[in-house]
């Protein structure tokens, strides 16, 4: 499982698709919350969100389920994550999609949109092994003062 775990930041984790199984594991990493970017009957053979989060409430984790679809993300995915980590408190949060790579740009766009500079956003994703500097533009107008 911690193989799977890549660190954007202390507090904000993004893996792969998670198996109800690895939950525990990753309670035992420091994880306080998931969040599962993945709508339902994207692929066969994946989890259903239901499954997932009956495995984070047996490990006492909080859990969002936060889909992301071929429509985009918009100010309501921003908002549910932002709800989501103040749930986590002050452990790791811990976001999965088929990649992670979604979860990586919900993240990004949120920190945009909460006033971090888009360089310092672009740097983490790429620390991570993500590259989203195509969503530079996006993420400074987010990050633009009204």
């Amino acid at each position: 499982m911690a193989e799977k775990i890549r660190k954007v930041t202390d507090q904000f984790w993004v893996a792969p698709q998670l198996a109800p199984a690895e939950i525990a594991e990753a309670a035992a990493l420091g994880v306080t919350a998931i969040v599962n970017n993945r709508p339902d009957g994207e692929m066969l053979g994946q989890p259903k969100s239901a499954d997932i989060e009956a495995a984070a409430q047996a490990a006492g984790i909080a859990y969002a389920f936060i889909p992301v679809d071929g429509r985009g993300i918009g100010p309501d995915h921003l908002d549910a994550l932002d709800q989501a980590r103040r749930a986590a408190g002050d452990g790791a949060m811990l976001a999965y999609c088929k990649s992670g790579l979604r979860s990586v740009v919900v993240y990004a766009y949120a920190a945009a949109r909460a006033g971090r500079p888009p360089a310092d956003i672009i740097a983490e994703a790429a620390k991570a092994g993500y590259d989203i500097a195509a969503h530079e533009p996006a993420l400074a107008a987010l990050a633009a003062p009204a």
